[in-house]
């Protein structure tokens, strides 16, 4: 008897020491690989309702303990021009600071803000609303949106934000923006959102959200909340010619943000899925010239080869009106419904075919795996060894030559970079299917190059 009670006990025992090393390997883990909440699924109900009639307060106090200010440092070195004319070398450590804010976004520590607020820093500090600072390291960016992820290691459980689902917001609704933008307590504006999936044309995120709250320099990475303080977008930039706030600013859709976050913490870097067309927004002048009845949606001008676009049946002349439930009028809600979802994911496409609807499921293709072509260029994306050998930040890549004007010249231009193509820069391979998807090889177009010899060159073809 007493055996088998010591068995009981030792049995027992080896459960509860089971039991306590799953939940701390395998929750921690979960804890670490998935860092967002989600909102509850529900919609904000303000319509009708003037400022006075809102009550601002509950989201304000919500969110001013999730925003924090963060200061970049970095150093330069500099040289007295004399002493340097008379070759001596030692210079002057000079320290330059930036600021901006940041959101909060886990109890443990993470932080998400604008990647152009921390860029090239060497020293990160985050300072929280009750005037803590902690020393934060960066995680990861994705330069092309405009996100960064920090982590700090406080030494209490922090306040953080929960994720609303962007793709919910509606134009009219009152929004807040909150910033730390001067290592101050942080400040709240409110306003509307004005405008959802707006294109800047910046070469790089294209779907933002456009708000009239007060956003100025120093806010930026700062959080646009809903009326139940639950985040909406990341606050990434002002629309001024003064570098003042003017009337607009506008923000990374949280959907947007919440993918890239998890990607960096799953992959290391964003993955990017692309659904391999070609074409341009349609409107009154557009279908007119493309003999259309068609005026809203995007027409596909060319399929891109081996893209799940071309493998799913798309083709030239299809309209494309619906990727799975969100409607498509511009490119910018095109691009910005792709930007949150991963290579591999299938989306359902509904297109106007002949003047029938019909959906179509796309398998998303990486973007790596797809070699651009145009005008008998096959062209792909610089990557950091190309960048840092020709000392670029951008530019597109030429891989190989088919076209049969230019293949006389292809041991001079394979490798080279495409700097810009009839004026407009080259980005990426993304902004040059853009700035292209109207135009036929028929049409001439003229292109900076800039040889590997470092020589600059245009041609015209």
């Amino acid at each position: 008897m007493k055996n088998t009670a010591n068995l009981f006990l030792v049995s027992l025992f080896s459960g509860i020491v089971t039991l306590g090393a799953y939940k701390f390997f395998f929750e921690a883990r979960t804890t670490a690989a998935n860092i967002v909440t989600n909102a509850p699924t529900y919609q904000t109900k303000n319509v009708g309702l003037t400022a006075e009639a809102i009550d601002f307060t509950e989201a304000a106090e919500t969110a001013l303990n999730q925003v924090v200010h963060v200061k970049n440092v970095s150093y330069r070195t500099v040289y007295n021009p004399i002493d340097f004319f008379y070759g001596h070398r030692n210079g002057q450590q000079q320290q330059q600071i930036g600021t901006g804010s940041g959101v909060i976004i886990s109890e443990d520590g993470y932080i998400v803000t604008n990647n152009h607020v921390i860029n090239e820093a060497q020293d990160i500090e985050i300072t929280l609303n009750n005037k803590k600072t902690y020393k934060a390291k960066l995680i990861g960016t994705d330069s092309k949106m405009d996100i960064a992820l920090l982590k700090v290691d406080a030494d209490e459980k922090l306040s953080y934000a929960v994720f609303a689902d962007s793709d919910n917001v509606k134009v009219g609704e009152w929004v807040l923006a909150v910033g730390n933008p001067y290592n101050l307590n942080a400040t709240v504006t409110a306003g509307i959102v004005s405008a959802k999936a707006r294109n800047l044309d910046t070469g790089g995120i294209q779907s933002f959200i456009q708000t009239d709250a007060v956003v100025n320099p120093g806010n930026s990475g700062g959080a646009l909340v809903n009326t139940n303080g639950e985040l909406v977008g990341i606050n990434t930039m002002i629309s001024s010619n003064t570098g003042s706030y003017v009337g607009y600013s506008f923000a990374v859709p949280s959907n947007i943000t919440r993918k890239i976050i998890q990607d960096i913490m799953e992959f290391g870097n964003v993955q990017r899925g692309i659904l391999g067309i070609e074409g341009t927004e349609l409107n009154g002048t557009a279908s007119k010239e493309l003999n259309i009845d068609q005026t809203q949606g995007f027409y596909v001008n060319k399929v891109t080869k081996n893209s799940g676009a071309e493998k799913a049946g798309l083709k030239s002349g299809d309209v494309i009106v619906k990727l799975d439930n969100q409607n498509v009028t511009s490119f910018a809600e095109l691009s910005g419904y792709v930007n949150t979802k991963r290579p591999n994911d299938e989306i359902n496409v509904t297109i106007n075919r002949d003047g029938k609807m019909v959906i179509i499921p796309v398998k998303l293709t990486k973007k790596e795996l797809v070699n651009y072509e145009f005008y008998g260029l096959e062209l792909e994306d610089l990557d950091q060894a190309d960048k840092q050998r020709f000392k670029l930040k951008q530019g597109v890549k030429i891989k190989d030559i088919t076209n049969e004007k230019l293949v006389p010249y292809s041991e001079e231009l394979k490798g080279s970079i495409i700097l810009s193509i009839d004026g407009v820069k080259a980005t990426d391979v993304e902004s040059i299917s853009r700035s292209l998807g109207s135009k036929t090889e028929k049409e001439s177009v003229q292109v900076e190059i800039l040889l590997k010899t470092g020589q600059v060159m245009r041609i015209i073809i």
